[in-house]
């Protein structure tokens, strides 16, 4: 099979395009023919060597992928189910979705149906899962409220701005970029802002009281005047690190959080996307209900530039490795 190898950490031209044995799957694992996957900033983070010891290389990253079940030993699925998998360890503790067969375990396989081409598919699941687990697990979001969004034009971002607007919520979004407004404006966000570090004054001219709830996708560096645009007993959720910063140095919670603001964070798993909200947001895509925010679709075999659109941030979406331009397979049994 071809796949994309990281031989070590480092620059993208460390990736190199190489066959290897189609793996087998161990028990309790099924092996998938991988059709697409989405690019994701922990990825960059692994090639960069920030992941910690736990990543060995040569590795194949890719925490996400979507395709057909080619072989389960347990016969939990059938062969050619449409099936998405993500995180779990995929391209760290074992070899990801940067490849044309990938095993996982089960307990990561969630099956669907679709007519939805594969590209499309390819940017849902990690996107999906993590704007759905940040709306409901975060930030307890509820029809009525005002959210502020900020890392917008991320595909998380975009996500999950689409998902508040199906939940009935007024969405502010930020962007660096003022020649990103439009792509914010056309999936319904109702006030894209142009992050100049001060975003809490401008939250607050818009809702004085300050907005309900809060996504941090940016990361520490923005955390402290996020926590400052919320309301009193309204919520923010750290979610992202686009900045590549996790770490609030010298941590004092009375004088870093504003009074009555209530901080949590979300980090989730396959489990957390219930096949049920995979399905009905397919479901809402086909019929025009959703919309899927896809910047880039490349080959393998220029992963090095997929690479390099996500690590320079041009990406305003998802971007999205395609392995196979055929219509998606669709399996009714």
């Amino acid at each position: 099979m071809r796949a994309a190898v990281l031989d070590a950490p480092g620059p993208v031209t460390n990736f190199h395009i190489r066959s290897l044995p189609i793996p087998e799957p161990r028990p309790g694992w099924v092996r998938i023919r991988v059709k697409a996957f989405g690019l994701n900033r922990s990825e960059l983070l692994t090639r960069q060597g920030l992941s910690g010891d736990a990543v060995t290389f040569p590795r194949v990253l890719g925490i996400e992928a979507v395709g057909t079940i080619d072989d389960d030993p347990s016969g939990t699925f059938i062969r050619g189910q449409q099936v998405a998998t993500m995180m779990g360890g995929m391209g760290r503790a074992y070899d990801g979705g940067y490849a044309e067969y990938t095993c996982v375990p089960l307990s990561q396989v969630i099956a669907f149906t679709s007519s939805l081409d594969w590209a499309t598919l390819g940017a849902i699941p990690e996107m999906l899962q993590t704007a759905y687990g940040s709306l409901t697990t975060g930030l307890d979001a509820s029809t009525g409220q005002y959210i502020l969004i900020r890392g917008g034009t991320s595909s998380v971002g975009m996500a999950t701005a689409i998902l508040a607007k199906r939940l009935g919520m007024t969405v502010l979004s930020t962007t660096r970029n003022p020649a990103k407004t439009d792509s914010l404006t056309r999936i319904g966000v109702d006030h894209a802002l142009i992050d100049d570090g001060s975003i809490a004054r401008q939250v607050r001219q818009i809702v004085p009281s300050g907005v309900d709830a809060a996504l941090e996708l940016v990361g520490t560096p923005t955390l402290h005047d996020t926590l400052r645009a919320v309301r009193v007993h309204g919520v923010v959720c750290f979610t992202g690190l686009l900045s590549g910063e996790w770490v609030v140095k010298d941590f004092y919670p009375i004088e870093y959080i504003p009074g009555g603001v209530r901080l949590t964070a979300y980090s989730g798993e396959a489990s957390d996307l219930p096949p049920a909200v995979l399905q009905g947001f397919l479901d809402d895509v086909v019929s025009g209900k959703a919309t899927v925010p896809i910047d880039t679709v490349y080959p393998l075999d220029r992963v090095r530039e997929a690479h390099t659109r996500m690590e320079e941030a041009k990406a305003s979406g998802k971007i999205v490795v395609l392995l196979d331009s055929a219509p998606s397979e669709v399996n009714q049994q």
